[in-house]
């Protein structure tokens, strides 16, 4: 019975690819698989393809590839799981005192904002809240560069003058 070439090939090379295999990954188990695999990517015919010039080494490489995906895929399970960002984690109860405190801060905070001159406290926001640069607060509120670092500056002189010291302290439980 004659058989396929392609098989033959690979019958008469199977322990070497199996022993090229294990040494890869580590596990012969895995290594048996991925030389199967690689032989049934091996086999098939397709249209219009030029004959293989040295089939061996194109196993081979079938094989490698398949090992280093394995070993990707591997590792990508090993990794551990990233700390989730601080504001993705449940926050800690708050006591009946805590809260209160917390919303007293808060309104205080809101109060000295609202008390701002308009320009000031849309340039406070822009910037500290919206990451805006000097540039894009200026070309909003149709100033200066320079004026809508004042405006900025005296919105914090304002705001830590009007706050006690340590006004947000108690929210650090």
């Amino acid at each position: 019975m004659a058989q396929d070439p392609k098989l033959e090939l690979y019958l008469a090379h199977r322990a070497a690819l199996l022993d090229y295999a294990t040494a890869l990954l580590g596990d012969r188990a895995r290594a048996e698989d991925a030389v199967q695999d690689a032989y049934l990517r091996f086999v098939p015919e397709r249209a219009g393809a030029p004959a293989l010039a040295r089939p061996i080494a194109y196993l081979y490489r079938i094989l490698r590839n398949l090992a280093w995906d394995q070993g990707r895929l591997r590792r990508a399970d090993r990794r551990p799981e990233a700390e989730p960002a601080y504001w993705m984690q449940p926050e800690t109860p708050r006591t009946p005192e805590q809260a209160l405190l917390h919303a007293e801060a808060v309104a205080r905070v809101a109060g000295v904002l609202e008390a701002l001159p308009e320009k000031a406290r849309i340039a406070l926001e822009m910037q500290r809240f919206g990451g805006y640069t000097l540039e894009e607060i200026a070309a909003r509120l149709q100033v200066s560069v320079p004026t809508a670092h004042r405006l900025v500056r005296d919105a914090l002189l304002r705001i830590a003058t009007d706050l006690p010291p340590g006004d947000m302290a108690e929210d650090n439980s």
